[in-house]
């Protein structure tokens, strides 16, 4: 769904909730008042905003309908998004260039897409076990307010971060039925992630690379693959359930995909000090309401996987633990880093470090 130029003139919170009651409540959680009409200026300053993906998404949703609109009130109306999806003005592959570069002001920028430019932002990926909803989040800002280096490497490339959003939770689609995660080992199955690629290897399985699309579902078709590894709402759009109906998900499965918001360092730097802080004070309060509506997200993706008829299981910890084990995770990290300060990344190592530290930190102590 593509959503062309929007004018604002009054912010209807009927209009704009989604995910029923969840959403309401956090949309009025924030502070946003039914009818709130904004005051009137001449001339508001146009934000041009461009996004990959298509607008009725979880996270595009919640930027369309929290955060924007929080923009507008904590600036009185001075600053409006004029918001562009499903890679209308830039595919994924094509957002940083074109937000470095000044044809948009805001973009979605995700580093997995852009290895080349941000090299230490795929750390996040390498991690199989993670904090789930509004703990990504904190993890994900503290991690930026206390390594410096991830500032730096959106600097590098004259962008600055507005605000934080990941997706859900890996998944396993299995053609065949799958009792837990040790059935993959002797199979085919496919991933996007170069970390996840070794991951499945690790574990005993044959890594598959196949093209993003219709190709990944004829391959399960046809039983050139096993199965796919891939956040539960991709494979859900792809209709992989189709094919692949035994589903093994775990809210711990770490995709580490974050999704910054990111803005032209030079719009940035062209606001007045009072507007970049409406945009922080709208990312702070949007981010109260975050954890809420990942969850009820997230519980609603399963269920319509089970209404669509698919067979689809929780994973308990301990699974999840042995599958950590067993694909040697902290290996791939330490073969990654080696490579890194080879090629002359010499800080690899140490962010490494500081990022597995504060990942510690969000995770519970198992016994």
């Amino acid at each position: 769904m593509r959503e062309g130029i929007k004018t604002t003139k009054v912010i209807s919170i009927g209009r704009r909730l989604f995910l029923g009651s969840i959403l309401g409540a956090a949309v009025l959680a924030t502070g946003m008042t039914v009818g709130f009409s904004q005051q009137v200026h001449a001339s508001p300053r146009i934000l041009t905003f461009s996004d990959h993906q298509p607008a009725d998404r979880m996270r595009t949703r919640f930027l369309r309908d929290v955060l924007f609109p929080l923009i507008e009130v904590e600036s009185n109306g001075r600053l409006k998004i004029e918001d562009h999806w499903d890679g209308e003005l830039a595919q994924a592959y094509d957002a940083l260039g074109a937000l470095s570069s000044g044809a948009v002001d805001m973009a979605t920028t995700v580093p997995e897409y852009t290895a080349k430019e941000m090299p230490l932002h795929q750390i996040f990926k390498s991690f199989i076990v993670g904090p789930k909803d509004d703990q990504q989040i904190a993890f994900f800002r503290r991690v930026y307010d206390e390594v410096p280096v991830f500032t730096k490497e959106l600097a590098d490339n004259n962008i600055v971060p507005i605000f934080f959003g990941t997706g859900y939770p890996v998944a396993f689609y299995s053609t065949e039925p799958l009792s837990d995660l040790s059935g993959i080992a002797g199979q085919k199955w496919r991933s996007a992630s170069f970390w996840h690629l070794d991951f499945l290897k690790n574990a005993g399985a044959t890594p598959v690379r196949v093209h993003w699309g219709p190709e990944v579902y004829e391959a399960m078709k046809s039983g050139e693959l096993d199965g796919l590894m891939v956040n539960v709402d991709s494979g859900y759009f792809l209709n992989a359930h189709d094919v692949a109906p035994n589903i093994l998900v775990s809210y711990d499965l770490w995709l580490g995909h974050v999704y910054p918001l990111t803005m032209n360092k030079d719009v940035w730097d062209s606001l007045d000090t009072e507007y970049q802080d409406a945009i922080h004070r709208a990312a702070a309060k949007s981010y109260e309401t975050l954890g809420k509506v990942m969850t009820q997200s997230f519980d609603d993706q399963i269920s319509k996987l089970r209404e669509a008829g698919a067979n689809v299981r929780m994973l308990d910890t301990s699974e999840v633990d042995a599958f950590a084990k067993a694909t040697r995770y902290q290996d791939v990290q330490a073969a990654w880093v080696a490579e890194q300060e080879a090629n002359g990344n010499k800080r690899a190592g140490a962010v490494m470090g500081e990022v597995t530290a504060i990942m510690n930190d969000f995770l519970p102590v198992r016994n």
